[in-house]
């Protein structure tokens, strides 16, 4: 993929000299001020690196090199007779800022092809697991076992110029994102289906081969691979997985250790386990109702049970959105065009009726409406894919395409270590005290 490669290397040198410049007129502004309790709570809403591929607006929501959802569904080249726009189309977007041409995709789709046949060894390392172990777990370990291919590892302990680290973090990229559906697969067939393992389609796209490889061949399921791809794919810098894998990489770690280590922090709660937990929490209540059609009556009264017992509504709320998450618009207009009579997507709508209300009622609350993981396992389990405990794989194979583009760019405008300054409890009781001056 030569064409992709130039691209970004002309695009990558005309922005780091561009960085240089403002960095050299204006690096001693300051860009704002931190909060003690910004400090102590996450360091939410601190501006604190640049992250190229994408951005996050409360109330407009994710932009991908200033795209909208809707957008890069009307703009992104497609399948042949498909609707969803290709996620290959997306990450070209991502790497080059550039929207493609269907050529283009066409030659990305096939250059990840020709990448992805995994050494014998990987699936030996994740056969090493027993099959209880959770299929996060299976991922990243086959994703730790392919590093012993990384370019960038050899060529760095050859000597490398820096100037050249970009070259070699983009073909590890190029060859984790070719290799990691095949990854996911082997781990879904042996976790689920008796290790019935299904050979690779090299006539079919990215998403669509990962959906075949998985053992589904509708049309439907594929064009829902190809969405959900694409809109999972990234969510700006600071989100746990994005992060972590910036931070990792910023200590020149390759990129197979920085997406593994990614691939851990997306599989807590808080981040993408989230995904699991909503659909978990939506069968419970149809089990404790009784009924696979819950009333509006019933969802409210089973809320406000959930919240009385100490315990969040999955799915809803986020750390930066103050509106009805893009992602989760996307995913009920494909439900609306799909499958519209869908017991469980139909649930899934009554709650986005009842939930927020009740969550604004409680006056604590910034965002109550539904995020991302509120509607994705409703879609999932219509097509049949029930397994919930592998939806957060599915998840990380398509955020490989946001944070691997990311971690290009790093290297290309050569972002340093990341290494912020922490305190402890007593400098900042001190600091109020007036006897400290850990931030004068």
């Amino acid at each position: 993929m030569e064409k992709l490669k130039n691209l970004f290397k002309a695009k990558a040198e005309k922005q780091a000299a561009e960085i240089k410049d403002i960095l050299k007129e204006h690096g001693t502004k300051v860009m704002g001020e931190v909060q003690l309790a910004q400090a102590f709570q996450g360091m939410r809403g601190i501006t604190g690196m640049i992250y190229e591929t994408s951005l996050l607006d409360s109330e407009e929501g994710i932009r991908f090199r200033g795209f909208t959802i809707p957008e890069l569904q009307a703009k992104l080249p497609k399948a042949k007779g498909g609707k969803e726009p290709l996620p290959e189309g997306l990450f070209y977007l991502l790497l080059s800022g550039e929207l493609p041409t269907e050529a283009d995709v066409t030659e990305l789709s096939a250059d990840w092809r020709k990448r992805s046949k995994l050494p014998s060894h990987v699936l030996r390392t994740i056969d090493a697991l027993p099959l209880e172990a959770h299929a996060m777990t299976q991922v990243t370990t086959g994703v730790m076992a392919l590093q012993t291919d990384s370019i960038f590892a050899k060529k760095y302990a050859e000597g490398v110029n820096k100037k050249e680290y970009w070259s070699y973090v983009y073909e590890d990229a190029m060859n984790l994102i070719a290799r990691l559906p095949e990854v996911a697969a082997y781990v879904y067939r042996r976790k689920y289906h008796g290790g019935k393992t299904i050979a690779a389609d090299q006539n079919l796209d990215w998403a669509a081969n990962f959906a075949h490889m998985l053992g589904f061949e509708g049309e439907g399921f594929k064009e829902l691979m190809r969405l959900y791809l694409t809109i999972h794919s990234d969510h700006e810098g600071g989100n746990v997985s994005a992060h972590t894998a910036h931070l990792v990489g910023s200590a020149l770690a390759d990129p197979y250790l920085s997406f593994a280590a990614a691939m851990n922090g997306l599989a807590g709660p808080l981040h993408g386990l989230a995904n699991q937990e909503v659909i978990k929490w939506i069968l419970d209540m149809q089990k404790t109702l009784g009924t696979d059609r819950p009333s509006g009556k019933q969802i409210e009264e089973y809320v406000k049970k959930t919240l009385a017992d100490g315990k969040v509504v999955p799915g809803y709320g986020h750390a930066v959105l103050r509106k009805t998450d893009p992602r989760f618009t996307a995913q009920a207009e494909f439900a609306k065009k799909h499958m519209p009579d869908d017991k469980l997507v139909n649930t899934v709508w009554q709650i986005y009726e009842t939930v927020p209300p009740i969550l604004q009622s409680l006056g604590k609350i910034k965002n109550p409406w539904p995020n991302v993981d509120a509607h994705s396992g409703a879609l999932l389990l219509h097509y049949g894919l029930k397994e919930y405990e592998y939806y957060t794989v599915l998840f990380g194979v398509s955020r490989a395409l946001g944070v691997l583009a990311a971690q290009v760019w790093s290297r290309a405008l050569g972002f340093p270590l990341e290494r912020p300054k922490s305190v402890t409890t007593e400098n900042v009781k001190a600091w109020i005290a007036g006897k400290d001056t850990i931030w004068e």
